[in-house]
This record gives structure tokens, C-alpha cells and sequence, in this order.
């Protein structure tokens, strides 16, 4: 689920497509409904490696609900929230859609999504049984945005065959440590990767980080006001926290000088050849760099666990827990949930495939098709053993997820797209080097609490 890894890009970009229109409806004339009462439900997601399993949720779906069919569309991330975006502004949006925690407080402000409290009530739906936390990310002022669908947390992924060549024992990855001084274990293992175009690797007197063949670590900076691919981690790890509360808090905390700490760390890697500089750096995603031999460690979600470990796969990858700050292990999770357009005119009939996606009968689906890890605790346990039974550890993701005190979630608020906007922007121009990263963060975190006075 390419989906969070970018969520910084496409909340730039969902704001700029706000004023379009002229998309083909997706309700109304086209919505397929009958004069025997049969209902069309529209139904959006982004990941094309999740379309199959929620096929097979809607056609279970459409065997207990003869009389509703729900048409689903699949688009890229970036289009997904463009689409949207334009559909919502013509009033022809679809029944249902994915939603994202970054991308549904705009919703609720704007009155697009409806209030599923009462639906919950009404049918006792036990909000226990999901993953810890997960049933409160879409709930504001006793109003429920949605029901939770799948989680994720964040991981090292890396090159076997590359850590190998270098004398690296894999095994030797699951005690990883990390401090903003000198980068602990962790830089230690970035230094062995990162290899020149003799073969020397970072820790070799004769390393040349002006001819680099693999960086040792591939970073993330287009992630927005969250960092959840990388600096988010570690600067929690440091017992940094984005918001007063979350969700719904009102003031920012990105002047901490614990993250400007973790940014100056990303930067001392690209200064000794560890890591792409951003100005030099490809335009493709760290996976296909990763894929080409380019780099041999970054950080991923789970949702790409097939990306990695799927046929397509190039290289041979492994997992591998994200390395142990000053404060502890600490990975960001989140997850996602299905919003009801509020100008649907088949509100029960949304609401009845909504539930029966937050359901054990499409979540264990979804679960035994491996693709994420569903929100259900049973039907993640699912998912967990139908990745053994293809040969797959994926015990890192399980283990962060487990952990007392090792998650931390991504922040809710209003203004999400100029809030990523604004952090995106100072983190990346520290990185350049036009200014220090105290003052770019600094200057940013006025700005963005500005938008909430």
C-alpha cells in the first residue's frame, strides 16, 4: 500500500485538485440501480495488490445481499486522491472510498463523510476486536468517520546477498542501535553497505563517496509532515512528539530540537557517501532502487511486504526491526478505514458493506490472501501465517505492532495539507543546506500553528 509511503506528495497534490471537475459520475444516472430494488454500490481503493481480495469481499458481500453489487475502482495513489478530490467537488463521488488518517480530517470539516456512530450503535459492532488504538483514529466529538480495515508499522528492509558480501550477518540486525551522535550499530552497518565503485565499502580508509556503486541506505524525504518512512521513527525513538494531543490537537511541536537532531544525522550520512544526496538523488521509489542494486537497507511498511517478497522481485530481501533509539524501539502505525460519501443515496446499503468490510468474513479473506495485515486480531494472525506458509518472515512488522510503548501514531489534524506542505519543504531545504535544520524547523512549526489560530 504505496499509500503512506507517499502521503506527504499526494496531500500536496490533493488541495491543488480541489477546484476541478468533469470526471464521469460516479453515482446518479450511472450508479446501475433498478426498478427492482437492486443497488450499485461504488466502491474506491488505490492498491492494486489489494483489488483481488476485496473483490472476493464484494462478491461474498453480493451473496448474502442479492439485491447490492459493489463495483469497485482501483487507481494510482497519486490519481486516487486527485479523482476524489474532483468527484467531491461535483457531487459525484463514489458510495464508499478508502480513507486515509492524513486525508479524512478534511472530510469531516467539509461534511463529506458521514457519521457511522449510530449505524455502530444501532448494530452493537464490538470495537474491541480490533487492533489497539485502531477504532479511535476516525472518531471526533463522538462522531465515527469509519471502521477500521488493516494496520501497519514500519521496518528495516535489506539486500541479503548485498550484507552478505560484506561480512554482515543478518541475524546481527535485530539488536540494531541508534543515537543522533554518531548513529550507534546502525551507521556502523549503513558504513559496511555503502560500497564505491572498487568495491570498498564506508569503512575502508581507501572508500571513495564521490564514486558510489550501493549506498547503504536509501532515506525518505518526500514524506510530508510525518516522516513515517524514516525520520518519524527515529525522532520518537529520541521521545519526540508531533502534536499536544493526537488526534485533533491544535499545536505543532516540529520546533523539538530532537528532530532537528534526527535531520542533522540525515544529512552527516549523505556528507560521508552513505546516502543519495536529495539534489542528486533518482526520481524513482526506493523500492525500485532497492530492486536495481542501488541501495542496500531503507525503511518500508508493511504494506510493500509483496513488493519485497513477490514474485517481481529482483533482488532477495529480508526484514529486519527498526534499530533501538535512547528512549527504545519506537515505529509508527497506522491504518485505514472506509468512509460513506455523505450524498450517497444508498446510505444503509453503504453502511451494510462498510460493516461487512470491517468484518471477520472480508477481513479473513483479505488476511489469508497475505497481502496487509487486517484490523481484526484474528484475521492479522491469518495473514501471519498464510505469509509462513509461502516461506516469508514478516515477524519484524508483527513484533513492532506487539510491543508495550513501540508504536506511535501519525498525527490528525486539520490542515493536513498545508501542514505537510510546510514541514516538507523546511526539511528538505535543511537537507540541501540553504538553511540549518533548528531554524528551517523553527520557522515551519510557526507557520503551521499559525493555520490554527
Amino acid at each position: 500500500m504505496i499509500r503512506r509511503s507517499r502521503a506527504g506528495a499526494a496531500l500536496l497534490s490533493l488541495a491543488m485538485a480541489a477546484g476541478l471537475a468533469g470526471l464521469a459520475a460516479c453515482s446518479g444516472d450511472d450508479s446501475g440501480d433498478g426498478a427492482d430494488g437492486a443497488v450499485t454500490l461504488d466502491y474506491w481503493l488505490w492498491d492494486d495488490n489489494q483489488k483481488a481480495s476485496y473483490q472476493a469481499c464484494a462478491d461474498a458481500f453480493h451473496t448474502s445481499n442479492p439485491n447490492i453489487t459493489v463495483r469497485i475502482t482501483q487507481s494510482a495513489w497519486d490519481q486516487y486522491w486527485q479523482n476524489l478530490t474532483t468527484q467531491l467537488a461535483a457531487g459525484e463521488a463514489p458510495d464508499v472510498w478508502t480513507n486515509q488518517g492524513s486525508y479524512y480530517p478534511q472530510f469531516v470539516t467539509s461534511g463529506q463523510i458521514l457519521d457511522l456512530q449510530p449505524y455502530v450503535k444501532a448494530d452493537n459492532v464490538d470495537l474491541s476486536q480490533y487492533q489497539g488504538g485502531l477504532a479511535d483514529l476516525f472518531v471526533k466529538d463522538d462522531a465515527r468517520y469509519g471502521l477500521p480495515k488493516d494496520w501497519d508499522t514500519m521496518a528495516l528492509v535489506f539486500n541479503t546477498d548485498h550484507l552478505k558480501a560484506q561480512g554482515v550477518d543478518a541475524a546481527s540486525l535485530k539488536d540494531l542501535t541508534w543515537n543522533p551522535t554518531d548513529g550507534g550499530t546502525f551507521e556502523q552497518l549503513i558504513a559496511k553497505a555503502t560500497v564505491d565503485a572498487k568495491g570498498k565499502n564506508g569503512l575502508d580508509p581507501a572508500f571513495d563517496k564521490s564514486k558510489i556503486k550501493t549506498f547503504g541506505f536509501l532515506p525518505e524525504f518526500k514524506d510530508g509532515s510525518q516522516g513515517q518512512n524514516g525520520w518519524g521513527n527515529f525522532a520518537a525513538s529520541l521521545g519526540f512528539t508531533y502534536l499536544d494531543k493526537n488526534p485533533w490537537g491544535t499545536q505543532y511541536k516540529y520546533d523539538d530540537p530532537r528532530l532537528a537532531q534526527v535531520i542533522d544525522w540525515y544529512k552527516s550520512l549523505i556528507a560521508k557517501g552513505y546516502s543519495p544526496a536529495l539534489d542528486k538523488a533518482s526520481t524513482l521509489a526506493n523500492d525500485a532502487l532497492m530492486n536495481a542494486g542501488k541501495g542496500a537497507i531503507t525503511i518500508t511498511g508493511s504494506w510493500m511486504i509483496n513488493s519485497y517478497l513477490g514474485d517481481t522481485a529482483k533482488v532477495k530481501f529480508a526484514f529486519a526491526p527498526l534499530p533501538a533509539g535512547p528512549q527504545g524501539r519506537k515505529s509508527a502505525i497506522n491504518g485505514l478505514s472506509d468512509a460513506i460519501w455523505t450524498g450517497t443515496e444508498h446510505k444503509d446499503e453503504a453502511w451494510k458493506w462498510v460493516k461487512f468490510l470491517a468484518s471477520p468474513d472480508c477481513q479473513n479473506i483479505v488476511g489469508g490472501n497475505a497481502v496487509v495485515f487486517p484490523a481484526l486480531k484474528d484475521a492479522s494472525e491469518k495473514a501471519l501465517d498464510a505469509h509462513k506458509a509461502k516461506g516469508r518472515d514478516v515477524q519484524a512488522f508483527i513484533d513492532e505492532a506487539s510491543a508495550p510503548g513501540g508504536t506511535f501514531f501519525l498525527p490528525i489534524t486539520d490542515h493536513g495539507s498545508e501542514v505537510s506542505q510546510i514541514v516538507q519543504d523546511a526539511i528538505q531545504s535543511a537537507v540541501l543546506g540553504q538553511t540549518d535544520s533548528a531554524s528551517a524547523l523553527k520557522k515551519a512549526n510557526d507557520q503551521v500553528n499559525a493555520l490554527f489560530k
